[in-house]
């Protein structure tokens, strides 16, 4: 560990990504068990590649603009690097190796052949018009086309990057390189013949229902009539809110940069022309607060975890580290008794920390025969890995020259998050040191309305990827 924070220096959310890893490995039984595998940690959290550029543009009034490019390649043991381009102020190398270094396990947490990258740029979309998003674009690409492919490197969306501006992106590419390589990005529109992908704009929020509802199951519940916070107004958060109005949950609030929507009547929660409503005002960049509807309170400045008085499930979809442990705290005096991330690393250090003490106590009290109300976390890389998912579907797609069905590609994301789900409980009960008991191994084996010990998806989703990482690096014969 000394010798791995040398190498990085001050990277804070990259650090808090790889602390949590070697957490969840060093106290599990994994290096009992294969003890070889520590060999793999001390390359594991290096990316195999750097690449930082500058962008130049030129604004509506002619003035010459410039603006960090940066790409992680993090990993390419199991397959292409994989992951999202984000535009955003805040971009700088610590969050787009966090960022990568998260998208390394949950690539493999999907079971399907990707290796896990992550780029961006500080370039702010907000406020620009749709000729400068272009020409950051097509100047962004000059630089980023040398070093991408689809069976090398194949960038998605993410905040700030939407159908739009992969548009943009894809048609410089296919300039420079004058070839038509359909696979080298996805989230590519799915009109005109554009080789996109059903369920791409909807994967990662629906997939994060469908995890949910395995989690839910797992205790004998089911998602209707469950009060539900969401935070974040995105793709994410939007797709999220509808999936859970579609099955009969209660959407109690939303959220953005600004503040916080909240209802003021769970019997008057948010419905789907509501979600309607903010997807056109994302859309043009328009904030929460131009909602004009007696149903709901605004909150400047606030995240909707703190203003509930009552709430089952929190599903922060906004961005890193938006829910913290007096969030938590505030959430469980609310009732909740389940979290799970729709964002990356969603939550803080202490927060993780305080909701895997809240599961423990619960396991606790089932030992000693005077349970208490339950309490389970999911973490990003798990529960929101359908937006991957879906891309790697598209990648697939891409290659057969063909387009799926609606239907097809959301049954194959229902499939892929539930083996998830259950690789994850399965992993936990193997390697965590705990003792579970009698732990239900997975949803297809739960036949009895009977009360389980809930294991730790943190170190079971952790420990699920990093086996089937560090195997494949060991075939490889990355480790000397």
């Amino acid at each position: 560990m000394s010798e791995i924070e040398f190498t990085h220096g001050i990277e804070p959310e990259f650090e808090q990504a790889r602390d949590e890893i070697i957490k969840s490995l060093t106290e599990s039984r994994v290096f009992e068990l294969e003890p070889e595998l520590k060999k793999c940690l001390p390359v594991i959290v290096e990316p195999e590649r750097v690449i930082s550029f500058r962008v130049t543009w030129e604004d509506d009034q002619g003035n010459c603009r410039v603006n960090r490019g940066y790409r992680v390649q993090f990993n390419s043991a199991i397959g292409p690097y994989k992951g999202g381009l984000r535009f955003h102020p805040s971009v700088n190398l610590s969050i787009l190796k966090f960022l990568g270094f998260e998208q390394i396990f949950k690539n493999a947490l999907t079971g399907l052949p990707i290796g896990g990258g992550k780029g961006g740029s500080d370039f702010d979309p907000h406020g620009k018009s749709d000729n400068e998003i272009r020409r950051f674009c097509q100047a962004f690409m000059t630089e980023l086309h040398r070093h991408i492919g689809a069976d090398i490197d194949v960038p998605a969306g993410d905040i700030g990057v939407g159908g739009r501006e992969v548009g943009f992106l894809y048609g410089a590419y296919k300039r420079l390189q004058q070839k038509r390589d359909f696979g080298v990005l996805t989230g590519k529109d799915t009109r005109f013949g554009l080789n996109g992908s059903f369920i791409r704009p909807e994967a990662t929020g629906y997939g994060l229902i469908y995890f949910v509802q395995n989690m839910l199951a797992y205790l004998n519940q089911d998602i209707k009539g469950k009060y539900c916070a969401v935070s974040g107004s995105g793709n994410v958060a939007q797709f999220a809110a509808q999936k859970l109005i579609n099955l009969g949950a209660v959407v109690l609030s939303l959220s953005d940069s600004r503040g916080a929507l909240v209802v003021k009547d769970p019997a008057k929660p948010f419905t789907n022309e509501d979600i309607a409503v903010i997807a056109e005002l994302k859309v043009r960049k328009g904030s929460l607060e131009e909602i004009k509807d007696d149903r709901f309170t605004w909150l400047p400045g606030q995240r909707p975890w703190k203003n509930l008085k009552k709430v089952d499930i929190a599903l922060p979809c906004a961005t890193q580290n938006e829910n913290d442990a007096d969030d938590v705290e505030a959430l469980v005096k609310a009732g909740c008794f389940l979290i799970a991330e729709g964002s990356n690393m969603g939550s803080t250090d202490a927060a993780v920390q305080k909701m895997e003490a809240l599961r423990v106590a619960y396991n606790e009290s089932l030992k000693a025969g005077k349970p208490v109300a339950p309490f389970w976390y999911a973490p990003g890389k798990a529960s929101n890995a359908g937006g991957v998912a879906v891309s790697a579907l598209e990648m697939a797609q891409n290659s057969q020259r063909m387009t799926w069905a609606p239907e097809r590609v959301d049954t194959e994301l229902n499939s892929i998050m539930t083996n998830i789900f259950n690789n994850s409980v399965d992993t936990a009960s193997k390697y965590t040191r705990e003792d579970l008991g009698s732990v239900v191994k997975s949803s297809a084996e739960k036949t009895e309305n009977k009360v389980s010990a809930l294991p730790s998806l943190v170190q079971g989703a952790n420990i699920t990827g990093f086996i089937k990482v560090a195997n494949a690096m060991k075939v490889h014969a990355d480790w000397w």
